[in-house]
């Protein structure tokens, strides 16, 4: 069970090594595993406060607050009151199994949704008996030692006691929009510090945009400064899709439409001398029946379903809408590295000059160097080209940790996007110096030498050739390196670290395409979108790869950052759409890419995994981040996070949100076309001439049975023949483009046709059987018409009817269930029908088979129609 109470309170105004002590903890080492569960037990998870879920009890009682709900409840009444027990039980009961069903529903959306959070637990590394590992952030504990660097999101509270230019967005937590620089000095005890300025704290939520720190945990889920927060906060409820929005208005418009009909149908009724408690029920029943106000509510559940089946395919939904919009997607701007490549670069060429050892250029490639051990077993974590290093100096037979603890590291200057280089300095004591090492792009390095390593000494440097050297390396599809030095006297200033260098020399390295890659480009290609490569790489290097993609041919245009910066906003549009590799890029131009691709009418997908990324994913229509290499920012400004960094998964993702956008269609086709037909039969009947075609037990059961099951089983709809071969859908479609709305229409119109026109036959027969006619059409119609919409274009011939068996076996069960209403004497009595002649049943599959007979002349058609062209750009 959690404290009451923080494990350590004040700690801002404690020494580090205080702190420590009363942690019990050795920074070096870290917690041992027997110490990381006892505290966990006494502390409990590092999760903040939730709500409290809704239970069972709570979600059926919710069922029953619709409006038109009470109406229909306070009818059964009434007509209980009458003496019609039978209907009363009977609407009772259909509107409890109504309730369940929405509360199964509604438990499968929160149960999906539920697990799509769990699949996006976040991750910190921690230092624990001694090496340093990743772990669940829910599970840290107070006294765990937490290494932090930029990009990371904070797991918990914490006290630093190392902070390298460590600076943190804390504008979640404080509102303050400038970056805080942290440090690890205690503060003064006597002055009451707002939380913005205890700047040796780290806060949990909190975003380090820059350095690297180490800091104790003091804090953990609810007793941290965000825990506090969340709990005096409600929980707000998730905001409806754009598409959940558009169908609710149309619901309520459709409301309205319905409830007047439903009103004329009521007054006709009457004024014909029917029983005034029969059309109302009659009205009041068409209206719960025809009226979809649970779609938005089937919309959600179906989005959820389909988000976890994305889960499956490595791409995590952050963002609900972002399922519905995949399908729109037009250019999809990817990096290279491990994106489009397999992320484990190998080292393919070290360059040195005038006979100098290679052991010189490995030894400052370990030094200069990021990369960490994190196991026993010699493996290494951290950035793909750094690790490559360290593998390559093993090879080389150095030691990579002796060397590193040997020449311990004094000052360093991090690698960031703009500089394109990093710098450390190492103090040497048996030659008496300080050596810094500086490695990063030719280019950026390069204009900071003075002269060449040798093994004769330092030699004038022809800038010229190494360029030349890099270029070839980076022709072959390298991604080159440059590798320099410089000694001082005494410990260096700043500004004199990355001046006066001598080149040590070049590395080539190599990341591969993945296999997968290339079949995934070609299908963004016949899918009408366009692969978009963005990389800080070389540009022979990034047009290398691409090539070998598919994304470019022989006569592509590349765009370098240099290039792209000479650009105004005016000037890059009129050339961005024909460029499709950018090299030599910063994050920070990912952004104006997108925005001068939006302005030409793409519909975007950008990913990214560093912190400066993030403005570029919450720009992007779909804003794509890494998860395995990603950084936390980057995840929190995307819709969609790759939990395996692969491009092909992206393509996945378009090809599932296709799917199911296309579901969602063939959901509402279905309904609204049920509900036309229904409304068609009860409001046509009178101005025939027709007495009342169905009971309001028939028109609840139908909907039961028919809205229920089938319907959603649509989601369970494989993906359309040639899904990637069409080209994306306009972002500003309506749902009901495309003649949904007209099928829905005319279908409708059919059904009820048929309906009235077998009730015609059967009165003017003197057929007692009419009323049951009717209910038995209606509903065997209905379930033909879903087994016709499985798609828009393909015979349910062509797909088998064993291609969607939860459909069938829906289908088969509301059949089965219509058959048990009309001969089972126990529910003929409830439900008011008599058994029907096989000739009657004959003539009820026959209407049956009209109407998948006319769907399917339909979708002919559409087969012979060309398809629609892809969106034009503006």
């Amino acid at each position: 069970m959690a404290h009451d109470t923080p494990p350590l309170a004040a700690s801002h105004t404690l020494s580090s090594q205080a702190v420590a002590e009363a942690l019990d903890v050795r920074p070096d080492h870290g917690l041992s595993p027997p110490e990381v569960q006892a505290r966990l037990e006494q502390h409990g998870h590092n999760s903040l406060p939730e709500a409290a879920p809704r239970g069972w009890m709570r979600r059926l009682i919710d069922q029953f607050r619709d409006f038109m709900i009470l109406v229909l409840l306070g009818a059964a009444v009434l007509s209980g009151l009458v003496g019609e027990l039978a209907d009363t039980v009977a609407i009772l009961v259909i509107l409890v199994l109504n309730a369940v069903i929405g509360v199964v529903q509604e438990w499968r959306a929160d149960h999906a949704m539920q697990a799509l959070r769990q699949l996006a637990v976040p991750h910190a590394r921690v230092r624990r008996n001694g090496v340093v590992q990743v772990v669940e952030a829910g599970e840290l504990v107070p006294g765990d030692v937490v290494l932090l660097e930029a990009g990371d999101g904070v797991p918990a509270d914490l006290r630093l006691i190392e902070a390298e230019q460590l600076r943190v967005d804390e504008s979640a937590l404080t509102g303050e929009s400038l970056n805080v620089q942290k440090h690890t000095m205690p503060l003064d005890p006597s002055d009451d510090l707002p939380l913005g300025d205890r700047l040796n704290l780290a806060f949990k939520g909190t975003l380090v945009t820059h350095g690297r720190g180490v800091g104790l945990v003091v804090a953990t889920g609810e007793h941290t400064e965000l825990g506090r927060i969340a709990a005096l906060m409600q929980a707000a409820g998730d905001r409806s899709t754009p598409l959940q929005r558009r169908l609710a208005a149309f619901g309520k418009r459709l409301s309205l439409a319905v409830l007047a009909i439903c009103g004329v149908i009521f007054v006709t009724g009457v004024l014909r001398g029917e029983p005034v408690l029969l059309m109302a029920l009659t009205a009041i029943s068409l209206a719960v029946a025809a009226i979809p106000e649970a779609l938005p509510a089937v919309v959600t559940v179906l989005l959820a379903l389909g988000a976890r089946a994305m889960a499956r395919h490595n791409a995590l939904v952050r963002k609900l809408p972002a399922v519905e919009t995949l399908g729109s997607v037009t250019t999809i701007c990817s990096d290279k590295t491990g994106t489009l490549t397999l992320n484990r670069m190998q080292v393919q060429r070290a360059l040195t000059w005038g006979e100098l050892p290679t052991r010189a250029l490995w030894t400052a490639a370990v030094l200069c160097n990021d990369a960490q051990a994190t196991s026993v077993d010699g493996q290494w974590q951290g950035d793909p080209t750094e690790t490559a290093l360290l593998d390559q100096a093993r090879a080389e037979g150095l030691d990579v940790q002796a060397l590193r603890r040997q020449f311990a590291r004094a000052g360093e200057l991090p690698f960031d996007a703009e500089r394109k280089r990093m710098t450390t300095v190492h103090h040497l004591p048996q030659a008496a110096v300080w050596r810094g090492y500086t490695k990063g792009a030719p280019e950026a390095v390069l204009p900071l030498c003075d002269d060449l390593l040798t093994a004769q000494g330092r030699q004038p440097l022809d800038v010229g050739q190494v360029l030349d050297a890099a270029q070839a390396l980076a022709a072959q599809g390298m991604r080159v390196l440059a590798v320099a030095q410089r000694e001082w006297a005494a410990a260096p200033a700043v500004d004199a670290l990355e001046s006066g260098l001598t080149l040590i020399g070049l590395i080539g390295l190599i990341d591969p395409p993945r296999a997968e890659a290339r079949d995934s480009v070609a299908q963004c290609l016949t899918a009408g979108i366009a692969p978009v490569m963005i990389t800080g790489d070389h540009p022979a290097t990034a047009l290398a790869i691409a090539r070998d993609l598919g994304i470019v041919d022989g006569g592509a245009r590349t765009l370098t950052g240099a290039e792209l910066a000479a650009l105004d906003d005016a000037a890059l549009a009129a050339v961005v759409q024909d460029v499709r590799v950018y090299a030599r890029t910063d994050p920070a131009q990912k952004i104006r890419i997108v925005r001068a691709l939006q302005q030409h009418g793409q519909f975007v997908a950008m990913t990214g995994d560093g912190v400066n990324d993030a403005p570029a994913l919450r720009a992007a229509d779909i804003g794509v981040a890494m998860g395995k290499g990603g950084t936390d920012v980057a995840r929190e400004a995307a819709s969609l996070v790759l939990l395996d960094d692969n491009f092909a998964t992206i393509v996945a993702a378009v090809r599932e949100g296709r799917r199911i956008y296309d579901n969602i269609r063939k959901f509402v086709r279905y309904t609204m076309t049920s509900n036309s037909g229904e409304i068609w039969t009860l409001f046509l009947a009178p101005f025939l001439g027709l007495p009342v075609p169905l009971l309001p037990i028939h028109i609840l059961w139908i909907n039961l049975v028919t809205d229920g099951l089938p319907g959603l089983a649509l989601a369970a709809e494989p993906a359309e023949r040639g899904v990637m071969q069409r080209p994306p859908r306009a972002p500003n479609e309506s749902v009901f483009a495309q003649g949904l709305w007209q099928h829905a229409l005319w279908v409708g119109l059919l059904i009820g046709g048929l309906c009235l026109g077998v009730q015609a036959w059967a009165v003017a027969q003197g057929n007692p059987h009419a009323q049951t006619l009717v209910f038995v059409v209606l509903t065997f119609t209905q379930m033909a018409h879903v087994l016709a919409i499985r798609s828009e274009r393909d015979s349910l011939f062509t797909l088998g009817l064993r291609s969607n068996l939860p459909l069938l076996g829906a289908v088969t069960l509301t059949f089965v269930l219509q058959l048990a209403v009309v001969y089972v004497p126990a529910l003929q009595a409830v439900f008011h029908t008599q058994a029907l002649s096989m000739g009657e049943l004959g003539l009820s599959l026959l209407c049956a088979a009209a109407v998948f007979g006319a769907v399917e002349l339909e979708k002919a058609w559409r087969r012979r129609a060309p398809v629609r062209s892809p969106v034009q750009c503006a």
